[in-house]
């Protein structure tokens, strides 16, 4: 099991990046187009720069849903490999099986 806090924290950097999500899809949208003048993408850069580091989704990380494990999950399923293969094994899985050639 992963530690609480760090579970706990990426949880609150998800809630983050969602509220701000709109926010800074405008402010990308302003800074990529061409057809602006520089002072203005120069002003939408400074205030994407203003928002909480935490609004980027790069800060976010996947985890195990039941052990909060930060590395070997796979993104289909949300678990790590270690919970994944004991589900699988199990067969609570559907179309999942052991692989035997």
């Amino acid at each position: 099991m992963a530690k609480m806090a760090l579970v706990n924290r990426d949880q609150k950097r998800r809630v983050t990046v969602k509220k701000f999500a709109a926010k800074r899809a405008e402010l990308m949208e302003i800074i990529n187009n061409q057809k602006l003048s520089q002072e203005e993408r120069y002003e939408a850069r400074l205030k994407l720069q203003k928002l909480p580091r935490n609004a980027s989704p790069v800060r976010l990380r996947n985890r195990c849903a039941l052990t909060g494990r930060p590395r070997g999950v796979f993104r289909k399923f949300g678990l790590a490999r270690g919970k994944l293969r004991d589900i699988a094994m199990r067969g609570e899985i559907p179309g999942v099986i052991k692989a035997s050639w």
